[in-house]
């Protein structure tokens, strides 16, 4: 599976906590990240992350992208929720997408539990048949 991170200031430190609590299931997938959020999580667990750019110059964007082209299977995304906090237009829009494509995303660390939970058990394996960078589609497109 292909697991998109992302983690405003105010939330890099759980998410690194969320990314070590579950470093064994997540080492099973392909990540990538904006690139601070990638170098706290790679630098605290040892994962290997495709590093994007950072969000200011775009990596929410990249993230966009791919899910428009449905190669993002999870988007985990912890957005800094104090009420002074800008809008973000580009956190709106990713979310949008993910409804629109059918992406799991989870916006705080209860409902990445719950994805994460689900992903180890499999329950979200229907979506290697929607991602045409899967092992599965891969092999079925050749046929």
């Amino acid at each position: 599976m292909e697991i998109a991170i992302i983690a405003h200031d105010m939330k890099m430190e759980l998410m690194t906590q969320f990314c070590i609590a579950y470093c064994g299931i997540l080492s099973k997938h392909n990540l990538c990240a904006t690139s601070t959020t990638a170098k706290f999580i790679s630098e605290a667990t040892g994962l290997q992350i495709e590093r994007l750019l950072t969000g200011e110059q775009g990596g929410e964007e990249q993230i966009a992208s791919r899910i428009a082209y449905n190669e993002i299977d999870v988007l985990l995304y912890f957005r800094d929720t104090r009420p002074s906090a800008a809008y973000d237009e580009t956190g709106s829009e990713l979310q949008r997408m993910c409804d629109m494509y059918n992406i799991p995303v989870a916006t705080n660390i209860a409902t990445a539990e719950v994805l994460i939970m689900a992903l180890d058990r499999g329950d979200l394996d229907w979506r290697e048949v929607m991602n045409p960078r899967s092992e599965y589609s891969r092999k079925h497109k050749n046929m």
